[in-house]
């Protein structure tokens, strides 16, 4: 069974005073459809279906969208948002669908985690339809009593057979969603909550919102670090900032193996060169100096390129010491440096199996692989 997504594309935009339909105006991120479908994660969707007019289809639909991996069909608007929600859903009779969105391109910027969350809704309910609650007090114009009230957003996640049939059964109605079929027909709304940055762009005083508008971007970085222990010490091991009672690993600095793993991984992703080179072993100043002072400039460098830890993970590969009891304490000192939540940071260890010097317990490895985004998600 497949999962489709609908974007009704073929509105006039009558209220948008503008001679071409509002889902096609120039953004500085592209037009309402192409910002939408630009971003949009298909990992839950096996097709798309696009409500638009022929011959808007090359003018206005970036060439790259059309390649995408995943099958894009187009459908024929009707004269009404639920005519081309029918016409929309009809396309796709001959498939084997489960689940359907139906999204409005007018929306070009709710985010994937609201599209999965109604998907996720839909593997225990037949519909599921975002609200947020109003911001301002509602009263009735005739009696002046206060009520609450609630929008309703897109995309609407239905059952496909479910939402099809009510199309079928109400065809000479205009409902303004499909939602409201479910209300025609009594049948149980589940209602989840949206996102208030989830705008629907309906007048022209309303792209003040997608000014604040960017692009989510996730980046990844993997770093590495390996230092022999001077085994005329029986103490100084530092890992992580941790201070533990074993032999200290040889190095120009400190030799944190964890730190130094974690600064690689950070300029991996930012697209930077590697710690040695913004910290060369053949400079003084960097003798003996704390590894605590190399996190802390990559923190800067974060900052400075407007990105956020997603996650951090770091891997330990030694056959001694024991590092279990010593984990929180690491990702405790992560956290301070890096300003992110210790639940967000992971620490493990494993053993090389007797192999090479570090089986031998000579010294210790570690590995880092790290998230980040221009947008910050925790």
């Amino acid at each position: 069974m497949k999962n489709a997504l609908i974007i009704l594309a073929g509105g006039k935009g009558n209220r948008f005073s503008q001679k071409t339909p509002k889902q096609f105006y120039n953004s500085k991120n592209g037009n309402f459809l192409n910002t939408f479908l630009n971003n949009l994660d298909t990992k839950h969707i096996d097709i798309i279906i696009i409500c638009i007019e022929n011959k808007f289809i090359n003018k206005y639909l970036d060439s790259d969208i059309l390649k995408k991996k995943i099958k894009i069909l187009f459908s024929k608007p009707g004269k009404t948002r639920q005519e081309s929600s029918y016409n929309s859903l009809k396309k796709i009779e001959k498939f084997k669908i489960k689940n359907v969105l139906i999204h409005d391109a007018a929306r070009p910027i709710c985010s994937n985690k609201l599209i999965n969350k109604i998907y996720f809704s839909l593997k225990k309910k037949d519909n599921a339809i975002p609200y947020i609650e109003s911001s301002d007090r509602q009263i009735t114009i005739k009696n002046h009593i206060e009520k609450k009230v609630i929008n309703i957003q897109t995309p609407q996640g239905f059952n496909y057979n479910l939402i099809y049939k009510l199309h079928n059964k109400y065809k000479k109605y205009n409902f303004k969603d499909d939602a409201s079929l479910l209300q025609k027909f009594g049948h149980k709304i589940n209602l989840i909550k949206g996102e208030n940055t989830n705008i629907k762009i309906t007048y022209q005083e309303d792209l003040v919102f997608l000014k604040h508008f960017k692009k989510i971007i996730f980046k990844s970085g993997i770093g590495y670090d390996i230092h022999r222990f001077d085994n005329k010490t029986k103490k100084g091991l530092k890992l992580c900032g941790v201070r533990i009672p074993f032999s200290k690993l040889i190095g120009h600095s400190d030799a944190d193996v964890g730190y130094h793993a974690i600064c690689d991984s950070i300029f991996g992703a930012l697209s930077m060169r590697d710690i040695g080179y913004y910290f060369p072993n053949t400079n003084k100043i960097w003798k003996n100096k704390p590894s605590s002072t190399f996190v802390t400039f990559c923190k800067k460098k974060l900052d400075e390129k407007g990105y956020y830890i997603v996650n951090l993970d770091i891997n330990f590969i030694t056959e001694k010491p024991k590092i279990s009891k010593y984990v929180n304490k690491m990702k405790k000192n992560i956290s301070k440096i890096l300003k992110i939540p210790s639940k967000n940071i992971s620490i493990k260890a494993t053993t090389n199996e007797k192999i090479s010097f570090i089986g031998k317990g000579e010294g210790i490895a570690a590995e880092s692989i790290i998230q980040i985004s221009n947008e910050k998600i925790n």
